[in-house]
Protein backbone atom coordinates (compact mmCIF):
# COMPACT_ATOMS: atom_id res chain seq x y z
CA UNK A 1 0.00 0.00 0.00
CA UNK A 2 1.05 3.49 -0.15
CA UNK A 3 0.65 6.21 -2.52
CA UNK A 4 -2.84 6.83 -3.75
CA UNK A 5 -4.63 4.31 -1.67
CA UNK A 6 -5.46 5.66 1.41
CA UNK A 7 -3.43 3.61 3.18
CA UNK A 8 -0.01 5.14 4.67
CA UNK A 9 2.49 3.16 6.44
CA UNK A 10 3.51 5.46 9.38
CA UNK A 11 6.56 4.31 11.46
CA UNK A 12 5.50 1.22 13.12
CA UNK A 13 1.74 1.80 12.66
CA UNK A 14 -0.37 2.34 9.22
CA UNK A 15 -2.73 5.50 9.13
CA UNK A 16 -5.91 5.62 6.68
CA UNK A 17 -7.52 8.50 5.27
CA UNK A 18 -11.26 9.10 4.61
CA UNK A 19 -13.74 12.02 4.45
CA UNK A 20 -16.99 11.42 6.70
CA UNK A 21 -19.57 14.81 7.11
CA UNK A 22 -17.18 16.92 5.01
CA UNK A 23 -14.34 16.44 7.18
CA UNK A 24 -11.20 15.00 6.72
CA UNK A 25 -10.02 11.66 9.54
CA UNK A 26 -6.91 10.18 9.25
CA UNK A 27 -6.84 7.60 12.50
CA UNK A 28 -3.68 5.77 12.99
CA UNK A 29 -4.04 1.85 13.41
CA UNK A 30 -1.33 0.69 16.49
CA UNK A 31 -0.12 -2.71 14.51
CA UNK A 32 3.01 -3.23 12.47
CA UNK A 33 3.17 -2.21 8.70
CA UNK A 34 3.64 -5.81 7.15
CA UNK A 35 2.25 -6.98 4.14
CA UNK A 36 -0.75 -8.66 5.99
CA UNK A 37 -1.63 -5.53 8.43
CA UNK A 38 -1.58 -3.20 4.92
CA UNK A 39 -4.01 -5.24 3.40
CA UNK A 40 -6.62 -5.74 6.64
CA UNK A 41 -6.14 -1.81 6.43
CA UNK A 42 -7.09 -1.56 3.01
CA UNK A 43 -10.56 -3.79 3.79
CA UNK A 44 -10.96 -1.88 6.92
CA UNK A 45 -11.03 1.48 4.98
CA UNK A 46 -13.08 -0.44 2.03
CA UNK A 47 -15.66 -1.09 4.67
CA UNK A 48 -15.61 2.36 6.03
CA UNK A 49 -16.70 3.93 3.00
CA UNK A 50 -18.83 1.75 2.00
CA UNK A 51 -20.94 2.76 5.78
CA UNK A 52 -20.32 6.08 4.60
CA UNK A 53 -21.99 5.73 1.61
CA UNK A 54 -24.83 4.13 3.23
CA UNK A 55 -25.37 6.44 5.99
CA UNK A 56 -24.44 3.82 8.80
CA UNK A 57 -20.79 4.84 9.85
CA UNK A 58 -19.99 5.16 13.03
CA UNK A 59 -16.57 6.40 13.67
CA UNK A 60 -16.50 5.18 17.59
CA UNK A 61 -17.30 1.38 16.13
CA UNK A 62 -13.95 1.04 15.08
CA UNK A 63 -11.72 3.79 16.67
CA UNK A 64 -11.42 5.14 19.89
CA UNK A 65 -12.06 8.91 18.88
CA UNK A 66 -13.62 10.12 15.52
CA UNK A 67 -11.61 13.32 15.61
CA UNK A 68 -11.05 14.53 12.40
CA UNK A 69 -7.38 15.32 11.86
CA UNK A 70 -6.09 18.87 10.80
CA UNK A 71 -5.80 19.20 6.77
CA UNK A 72 -1.33 19.08 6.21
CA UNK A 73 0.24 22.09 4.89
CA UNK A 74 1.34 22.32 0.76
CA UNK A 75 4.90 22.37 2.83
CA UNK A 76 3.98 19.17 4.45
CA UNK A 77 2.47 17.27 1.53
CA UNK A 78 5.60 18.30 -1.14
CA UNK A 79 8.13 17.01 1.84
CA UNK A 80 6.09 13.92 1.72
CA UNK A 81 6.13 13.21 -2.12
CA UNK A 82 9.44 13.92 -1.94
CA UNK A 83 10.11 11.18 0.52
CA UNK A 84 8.06 8.58 -1.50
CA UNK A 85 9.54 9.08 -4.78
CA UNK A 86 13.17 8.98 -3.79
CA UNK A 87 14.15 5.55 -4.64
CA UNK A 88 12.50 5.12 -7.90
CA UNK A 89 13.72 8.46 -9.02
CA UNK A 90 16.89 9.70 -11.09
CA UNK A 91 19.67 11.83 -8.64
CA UNK A 92 19.44 14.40 -10.85
CA UNK A 93 15.67 14.59 -11.38
CA UNK A 94 15.37 14.54 -7.62
CA UNK A 95 18.07 17.55 -6.95
CA UNK A 96 15.95 19.47 -9.39
CA UNK A 97 12.61 18.46 -7.97
CA UNK A 98 14.25 19.75 -4.64
CA UNK A 99 15.24 22.62 -5.67
CA UNK A 100 11.62 23.35 -7.18
CA UNK A 101 9.92 22.43 -3.76
CA UNK A 102 12.66 24.83 -2.06
CA UNK A 103 13.07 27.69 -3.88
CA UNK A 104 9.45 27.84 -5.58
CA UNK A 105 6.68 26.25 -4.43
CA UNK A 106 7.28 26.60 -0.29
CA UNK A 107 7.86 30.33 -0.50
CA UNK A 108 4.74 31.17 -2.79
CA UNK A 109 2.35 28.31 -0.96
CA UNK A 110 4.75 26.63 2.26
CA UNK A 111 2.12 27.84 4.92
CA UNK A 112 -0.98 27.29 2.84
CA UNK A 113 -3.14 23.80 4.04
CA UNK A 114 -3.60 21.70 0.89
CA UNK A 115 -7.29 22.50 0.88
CA UNK A 116 -6.70 26.03 0.62
CA UNK A 117 -4.81 25.86 -2.68
CA UNK A 118 -6.98 27.55 -5.05
CA UNK A 119 -6.27 26.92 -9.08
CA UNK A 120 -6.34 30.60 -9.44
CA UNK A 121 -3.88 31.04 -6.65
CA UNK A 122 -1.07 29.03 -9.26
CA UNK A 123 -2.08 30.71 -11.76
CA UNK A 124 -1.38 34.11 -10.53
CA UNK A 125 1.86 32.74 -8.94
CA UNK A 126 2.86 31.51 -12.74
CA UNK A 127 2.20 34.81 -14.50
CA UNK A 128 4.54 36.48 -11.83
CA UNK A 129 7.40 34.19 -13.08
CA UNK A 130 8.77 36.75 -15.41
CA UNK A 131 12.10 35.62 -16.41
CA UNK A 132 11.97 31.44 -16.16
CA UNK A 133 10.90 29.37 -19.38
CA UNK A 134 7.90 27.48 -19.69
CA UNK A 135 9.76 24.53 -19.84
CA UNK A 136 11.19 25.25 -16.23
CA UNK A 137 8.08 26.49 -15.04
CA UNK A 138 6.06 23.08 -16.41
CA UNK A 139 9.27 21.03 -14.45
CA UNK A 140 8.25 23.23 -11.38
CA UNK A 141 4.99 22.16 -11.85
CA UNK A 142 5.65 18.62 -11.41
CA UNK A 143 6.08 18.36 -7.07
CA UNK A 144 2.88 20.19 -6.72
CA UNK A 145 1.01 18.08 -9.48
CA UNK A 146 2.63 14.88 -7.32
CA UNK A 147 1.83 16.00 -3.66
CA UNK A 148 -1.66 17.35 -4.28
CA UNK A 149 -2.41 14.08 -6.95
CA UNK A 150 -1.75 12.12 -4.11
CA UNK A 151 -3.28 14.12 -1.23
CA UNK A 152 -6.48 13.87 -3.89
CA UNK A 153 -6.33 10.13 -4.13
CA UNK A 154 -5.99 9.30 -0.70
CA UNK A 155 -8.86 11.15 0.26
CA UNK A 156 -7.22 14.56 1.97
CA UNK A 157 -8.39 16.83 -0.26
CA UNK A 158 -11.97 16.52 -2.46
CA UNK A 159 -10.41 18.08 -5.07
CA UNK A 160 -7.77 18.86 -6.87
CA UNK A 161 -6.85 22.52 -8.20
CA UNK A 162 -3.95 21.23 -10.34
CA UNK A 163 -6.03 18.93 -13.06
CA UNK A 164 -6.78 23.09 -14.55
CA UNK A 165 -3.95 23.68 -14.21
CA UNK A 166 -2.23 22.78 -18.32
CA UNK A 167 0.91 23.01 -18.83
CA UNK A 168 2.57 26.26 -20.83
CA UNK A 169 3.66 25.75 -24.41
CA UNK A 170 7.03 25.29 -25.41
CA UNK A 171 8.98 27.94 -26.64
CA UNK A 172 10.89 26.51 -29.60
CA UNK A 173 13.96 28.45 -30.09
CA UNK A 174 15.78 28.55 -33.62
CA UNK A 175 19.27 27.16 -33.86
CA UNK A 176 21.93 30.48 -33.71
CA UNK A 177 24.42 28.38 -35.21
CA UNK A 178 28.26 30.44 -35.35
CA UNK A 179 29.47 31.53 -38.69
CA UNK A 180 32.67 29.50 -40.18
CA UNK A 181 34.58 32.88 -39.31
CA UNK A 182 33.44 32.99 -36.03
CA UNK A 183 34.41 29.41 -35.14
CA UNK A 184 38.05 30.57 -36.37
CA UNK A 185 37.86 33.84 -34.04
CA UNK A 186 36.93 31.39 -31.11
CA UNK A 187 39.44 29.02 -31.60
CA UNK A 188 42.06 31.37 -32.03
CA UNK A 189 41.02 33.15 -28.58
CA UNK A 190 40.81 29.73 -26.31
CA UNK A 191 43.78 28.10 -25.32
CA UNK A 192 45.33 24.89 -24.47
CA UNK A 193 43.13 22.28 -22.89
CA UNK A 194 39.74 24.13 -23.27
CA UNK A 195 40.25 24.77 -26.66
CA UNK A 196 41.32 21.14 -27.17
CA UNK A 197 37.04 20.67 -26.23
CA UNK A 198 35.76 23.78 -27.94
CA UNK A 199 37.48 22.49 -31.58
CA UNK A 200 35.92 19.00 -30.39
CA UNK A 201 32.40 20.22 -29.59
CA UNK A 202 32.34 22.35 -33.14
CA UNK A 203 33.16 19.23 -35.15
CA UNK A 204 31.46 16.53 -33.39
CA UNK A 205 27.98 17.91 -32.73
CA UNK A 206 28.54 16.31 -29.15
CA UNK A 207 26.35 17.59 -25.82
CA UNK A 208 28.47 19.33 -22.94
CA UNK A 209 27.61 16.04 -20.77
CA UNK A 210 28.24 13.86 -23.26
CA UNK A 211 32.18 16.07 -23.89
CA UNK A 212 32.45 15.67 -20.00
CA UNK A 213 31.93 12.25 -19.90
CA UNK A 214 34.34 10.52 -22.97
CA UNK A 215 36.75 7.94 -21.79
CA UNK A 216 40.02 8.02 -23.73
CA UNK A 217 38.96 4.25 -24.27
CA UNK A 218 35.85 5.43 -26.15
CA UNK A 219 38.06 6.32 -29.14
CA UNK A 220 38.95 4.36 -32.20
CA UNK A 221 41.99 5.68 -33.41
CA UNK A 222 41.82 3.04 -36.47
CA UNK A 223 38.51 3.23 -37.27
CA UNK A 224 38.57 6.81 -36.66
CA UNK A 225 35.69 7.64 -34.49
CA UNK A 226 34.80 7.92 -30.98
CA UNK A 227 31.52 6.06 -28.83
CA UNK A 228 29.23 8.13 -27.01
CA UNK A 229 28.15 5.64 -24.33
CA UNK A 230 27.43 8.08 -21.41
CA UNK A 231 26.59 11.64 -19.87
CA UNK A 232 27.37 13.72 -16.68
CA UNK A 233 24.65 15.46 -15.59
CA UNK A 234 25.70 17.52 -12.35
CA UNK A 235 28.94 15.20 -11.43
CA UNK A 236 26.44 12.20 -11.73
CA UNK A 237 27.48 9.19 -14.72
CA UNK A 238 24.33 8.49 -16.25
CA UNK A 239 23.18 6.66 -19.70
CA UNK A 240 22.71 9.10 -22.80
CA UNK A 241 19.60 11.03 -23.22
CA UNK A 242 17.76 8.78 -25.74
CA UNK A 243 18.91 4.93 -27.18
CA UNK A 244 19.84 6.54 -30.53
CA UNK A 245 22.08 9.15 -28.45
CA UNK A 246 24.98 5.73 -28.10
CA UNK A 247 26.73 6.25 -30.85
CA UNK A 248 29.55 5.93 -33.12
CA UNK A 249 30.58 9.48 -34.34
CA UNK A 250 33.20 9.76 -37.20
CA UNK A 251 35.90 12.02 -36.41
CA UNK A 252 36.75 15.20 -38.63
CA UNK A 253 40.26 16.04 -39.12
CA UNK A 254 39.72 19.03 -36.77
CA UNK A 255 38.26 16.95 -33.90
CA UNK A 256 40.86 14.32 -34.95
CA UNK A 257 43.72 17.10 -34.35
CA UNK A 258 41.65 18.36 -31.16
CA UNK A 259 41.83 14.83 -29.26
CA UNK A 260 45.48 14.28 -30.22
CA UNK A 261 46.72 17.31 -28.96
CA UNK A 262 45.00 16.35 -25.68
CA UNK A 263 46.53 13.58 -25.05
CA UNK A 264 49.93 15.44 -23.73
CA UNK A 265 47.52 16.63 -20.75
CA UNK A 266 45.57 13.59 -20.04
CA UNK A 267 45.99 10.37 -21.52
CA UNK A 268 45.33 7.98 -19.16
CA UNK A 269 44.48 4.54 -18.97
CA UNK A 270 40.63 4.73 -18.53
CA UNK A 271 40.78 8.36 -17.64
CA UNK A 272 38.47 11.07 -19.11
CA UNK A 273 39.48 13.03 -22.06
CA UNK A 274 38.95 16.36 -21.12
CA UNK A 275 40.23 18.51 -18.23
CA UNK A 276 39.12 21.37 -16.42
CA UNK A 277 42.38 23.49 -17.43
CA UNK A 278 42.61 25.17 -14.01
CA UNK A 279 42.21 22.35 -11.55
CA UNK A 280 43.65 19.33 -14.08
CA UNK A 281 40.88 17.23 -13.11
CA UNK A 282 38.03 16.30 -15.47
CA UNK A 283 34.90 18.13 -15.55
CA UNK A 284 31.99 17.44 -13.46
CA UNK A 285 29.37 19.82 -14.84
CA UNK A 286 29.15 22.65 -17.48
CA UNK A 287 28.99 25.59 -14.59
CA UNK A 288 33.20 26.02 -15.00
CA UNK A 289 32.42 25.24 -18.60
CA UNK A 290 30.70 28.00 -18.91
CA UNK A 291 32.88 30.51 -16.84
CA UNK A 292 35.83 29.48 -19.52
CA UNK A 293 33.11 30.21 -22.30
CA UNK A 294 31.74 33.11 -21.58
CA UNK A 295 35.38 34.53 -20.95
CA UNK A 296 36.63 33.50 -24.45
CA UNK A 297 33.59 34.78 -26.41
CA UNK A 298 33.82 37.88 -24.40
CA UNK A 299 37.61 38.43 -25.27
CA UNK A 300 36.76 37.36 -29.17
CA UNK A 301 34.16 40.13 -29.27
CA UNK A 302 31.47 37.48 -30.49
CA UNK A 303 28.18 38.25 -29.95
CA UNK A 304 27.29 35.79 -27.37
CA UNK A 305 24.95 32.41 -27.44
CA UNK A 306 25.39 29.36 -25.53
CA UNK A 307 27.99 26.26 -25.26
CA UNK A 308 24.61 23.97 -27.16
CA UNK A 309 25.11 26.32 -30.02
CA UNK A 310 28.78 24.40 -30.56
CA UNK A 311 25.92 21.34 -31.72
CA UNK A 312 24.49 23.68 -33.87
CA UNK A 313 26.86 24.80 -35.53
CA UNK A 314 27.96 21.16 -36.51
CA UNK A 315 25.16 20.59 -37.94
CA UNK A 316 25.03 23.80 -40.31
CA UNK A 317 28.37 23.32 -41.30
CA UNK A 318 28.11 19.57 -42.19
CA UNK A 319 24.41 20.27 -43.56
CA UNK A 320 25.53 23.19 -45.70
CA UNK A 321 28.27 21.42 -46.98
CA UNK A 322 25.92 19.14 -48.34
CA UNK A 323 26.43 15.82 -46.36
CA UNK A 324 23.88 13.35 -46.27
CA UNK A 325 20.96 14.29 -43.83
CA UNK A 326 20.54 10.83 -42.55
CA UNK A 327 24.27 10.83 -41.64
CA UNK A 328 24.01 13.79 -40.11
CA UNK A 329 20.99 12.78 -37.80
CA UNK A 330 22.74 9.62 -36.79
CA UNK A 331 26.19 11.46 -35.75
CA UNK A 332 23.98 13.67 -33.80
CA UNK A 333 22.34 10.79 -31.83
CA UNK A 334 18.69 11.25 -33.32
CA UNK A 335 16.76 8.27 -34.26
CA UNK A 336 15.45 10.03 -37.64
CA UNK A 337 16.42 12.85 -39.49
CA UNK A 338 13.04 14.70 -38.97
CA UNK A 339 14.99 17.01 -36.49
CA UNK A 340 17.43 17.63 -38.85
CA UNK A 341 14.84 18.52 -41.36
CA UNK A 342 12.58 20.31 -39.07
CA UNK A 343 15.38 22.30 -36.92
CA UNK A 344 18.04 22.75 -39.56
CA UNK A 345 15.98 22.37 -43.07
CA UNK A 346 17.08 25.99 -44.15
CA UNK A 347 21.04 24.61 -44.06
CA UNK A 348 19.94 21.75 -46.69
CA UNK A 349 20.68 22.78 -49.90
CA UNK A 350 17.62 22.93 -52.07
CA UNK A 351 18.94 24.58 -54.69
CA UNK A 352 21.44 22.08 -57.46
CA UNK A 353 22.18 22.54 -60.89
CA UNK A 354 23.03 18.74 -60.77
CA UNK A 355 20.64 17.47 -59.65
CA UNK A 356 18.94 14.24 -61.29
CA UNK A 357 22.09 13.97 -63.36
CA UNK A 358 22.11 10.69 -60.92
CA UNK A 359 19.27 9.49 -62.22
CA UNK A 360 19.27 10.29 -65.82
CA UNK A 361 23.00 8.50 -65.81
CA UNK A 362 20.79 5.15 -64.34
CA UNK A 363 18.31 5.47 -66.83
CA UNK A 364 21.18 5.32 -69.93
CA UNK A 365 22.45 2.31 -68.57
CA UNK A 366 19.38 0.79 -68.11
CA UNK A 367 18.05 1.75 -71.77
CA UNK A 368 17.22 -1.14 -74.35
CA UNK A 369 20.90 -1.98 -75.92
CA UNK A 370 22.53 0.57 -73.87
CA UNK A 371 20.70 3.07 -76.32
CA UNK A 372 19.28 6.63 -74.65
CA UNK A 373 15.73 5.77 -73.86
CA UNK A 374 14.28 8.86 -74.76
CA UNK A 375 16.37 8.81 -78.39
CA UNK A 376 15.08 4.96 -78.68
CA UNK A 377 11.28 6.02 -77.98
CA UNK A 378 11.40 8.98 -80.78
CA UNK A 379 13.12 6.61 -83.24
CA UNK A 380 10.35 3.63 -82.82
CA UNK A 381 7.54 6.73 -83.00
CA UNK A 382 9.23 7.69 -85.99
CA UNK A 383 9.13 4.31 -87.97
CA UNK A 384 5.16 3.70 -87.20
CA UNK A 385 4.45 6.96 -88.81
CA UNK A 386 5.84 5.97 -91.77
CA UNK A 387 4.18 2.91 -91.60
CA UNK A 388 1.09 4.03 -90.84
CA UNK A 389 1.52 6.58 -94.21
CA UNK A 390 2.23 3.37 -96.26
Amino acid sequence: MGRGTGIRARGTSIQISFYWKGKRFQPTLQMEPTKANLKYAERLRSTILLEIAQGTFDPSKYFRTGQETKIPTVREALESWLVSIEKQTASSTLRDYKSAVRYHLIPAFGDLPLDKLSAQAVRTWMAGLKEITHKRINNILVPLRGALGDAFHDGVIDRNPMDRIKNLPLETREPDPFTPEEVSLILHTAEGTFRNLIQFAFWTGLRTSELIALEWGDVDWKRGSVFVRRAIVRNVVKETKTKAGMREVKLLDPAREAVEAQKEHSLLPGGRIFTNPITKKPWNDDTAIMRHWQSVLKKSGIRYRNPYQTRHTYASLLLSAGENPMWVASQMGHADWGMIRKRYGRWIPSVDPSVGEKANRIAQKIAPDGDNMVTSRKTESSKALQINKK
